[in-house]
Parts: structure tokens; C-alpha cells; sequence
């Protein structure tokens, strides 16, 4: 059993709850689908509470922290206790392979991406962020220490489409006004929600933000919506359909 942090953020610290405020989006859980093709098997590795994780084939979930394990609806299968880095399966057992917002958390991201581009004989299919987009979005103005700490932890888009793949293609994707998956850009339109902690606390970000630059960050954001400010600037996000911001699929084929 898997007793230490397999990654860089502490699930079994702060991974209770996760499930609410992180449900996959149905949008992008199409995009997601169309990628993984029509194969039968899957393996989703760093699984969590199985978002974006398809249900019409045999799966094979991959997920080191009990707490996040815990949190798999009963539908779902139950998650196997192992690491990206060592996958207890044979070369090109699965029809395809998904690691979804999870390979910039891996201790040994190359390892990680060359087993999954092992065990699969089909698309490996990486959800991820671009570190290098990440300030597109105007909570780098209110959290410059959150997107310093992010833009240090993603592999660059490139590097990961080289591991996954002989031949590979990167899509963006885009982030509905009102997409339930809580990660940062999905509250493009909604500033409101960042002064929640819950949904920050459904952030892994924010861990790697002191606490004092959290509290400095919410409350100029507080302050900025009480007096307008933000929405003199921002406003006109709150009616645009989507955003176009650092969410990439990365779809690497033999």
C-alpha cells in the first residue's frame, strides 16, 4: 500500500472534498472521449475521484492516494494503489491511456509518460494546462504568486507530446461560462467563486501559495467586486460563452 505523497501535493492532507467542486465537465469530457478513440480498454492513470473517465469500456483506474480513492462514486471501478512511474501491467495491454490534470504532479513525469505510452497500444491521452498560457487569465493580476507557483509545475506542452507518442497533436480547449469542473479558468466569468474556500481548497494551487498572499490575493478581489472595479475592467467576461485559456489535450499515437 502506497503510505508516503506520491506527488507533489498531499492528497490525503487536503483531497477530502475534492470530488464536489471537481465534476468533469460534460463539454470537455466529450473532447476527451473523441480523443481516447473507440478501443475497448482504457487505463486512467492518476484517476482521482474518476473524472473524465469514460464508462462505455473496460477501465483500469491508477490512483496512490487513499483519500482520493475513497472519494470514486460507486459506479466508477475501484482504483488500483500504484504510481505512473511503476504500472503493474504488461506492454500494450490497454486500447488507449489517460492521465487527466494530473502528469505535472508526478515525482518523475518522463517515467510517468513512458509507461503510459508503454502499457497502451493505442492513443495515450494527456489532459493538462500550458504553464506559459496560464496568465491569460485575470487572476494573475490578483495572484501573481499562484501563477509563478503553476507555471513552475507543468511540463512544457511540447516535452509531454514527444514522451507520448510517434506522432502527436495538441488541441485546445475550450472553457464553457459556466463548466463545473472547478479549476481556475472555469471561473473566468464568475470572480465571485475564488472567495469561496471551499472551491479554492478544490485547487491544488493554492497550496503552493503562503497564506498570507491567499488572504492579500482574496481580499483585494473582494475589494475590487464591492467597488466595481474588477468589473470595469472584466465585466464583459461575465457574458462571454467560453474562454480560450491553457487547457490542452495532448493526443500521442504509436
Amino acid at each position: 500500500m502506497t503510505t508516503s505523497v506520491a506527488g507533489d501535493f498531499d492528497y490525503e492532507r487536503h483531497g477530502h472534498g475534492y470530488a464536489v467542486q471537481r465534476r468533469p465537465d460534460p463539454r470537455i469530457e466529450a473532447q476527451v472521449h473523441a480523443a481516447l478513440g473507440a478501443g475497448g480498454s482504457l487505463i486512467n492513470v492518476g484517476a482521482g475521484a474518476g473524472s473524465y473517465e469514460p464508462g462505455d469500456r473496460y477501465v483500469v483506474a491508477v490512483e496512490p492516494s487513499a483519500v482520493m480513492r475513497a472519494q470514486r462514486p460507486a459506479h466508477r471501478v475501484p482504483a488500483v494503489d500504484a504510481t505512473a512511474e511503476r504500472l503493474p501491467f504488461d506492454d500494450d495491454t490497454f486500447d488507449a491511456a489517460l492521465a487527466s490534470v494530473t502528469v505535472h504532479q508526478w515525482p518523475d513525469p518522463e517515467q510517468g509518460l513512458r509507461e503510459l505510452r508503454r502499457v497502451s497500444r493505442g492513443p495515450v491521452v494527456v489532459l493538462t494546462f500550458d504553464g506559459r498560457a496560464l496568465d491569460l487569465l485575470w487572476l494573475a493580476e490578483y495572484a501573481p504568486e499562484l501563477i509563478a507557483a503553476e507555471s513552475r509545475r507543468y511540463p512544457e506542452i511540447d516535452w509531454i507530446a514527444e514522451r507520448v507518442g510517434g506522432t502527436a497533436r495538441v488541441e485546445q480547449v475550450a472553457i464553457p461560462i459556466d463548466c463545473v469542473d472547478g479549476f481556475t479558468e472555469a471561473f473566468y466569468a464568475r470572480p465571485e467563486r475564488f472567495l469561496d474556500p471551499a472551491v479554492r481548497k478544490g485547487q491544488s494551487a493554492w497550496g503552493f501559495v503562503d497564506p498570507a498572499d491567499e488572504v492579500r490575493a482574496v481580499e483585494r478581489l473582494r475589494a475590487d467586486l464591492d467597488s466595481g472595479a474588477w468589473d470595469a475592467r472584466f465585466g464583459h467576461l461575465r457574458e462571454q460563452p467560453e474562454f480560450l485559456g491553457s487547457m490542452r489535450l495532448i493526443i500521442g499515437m504509436p
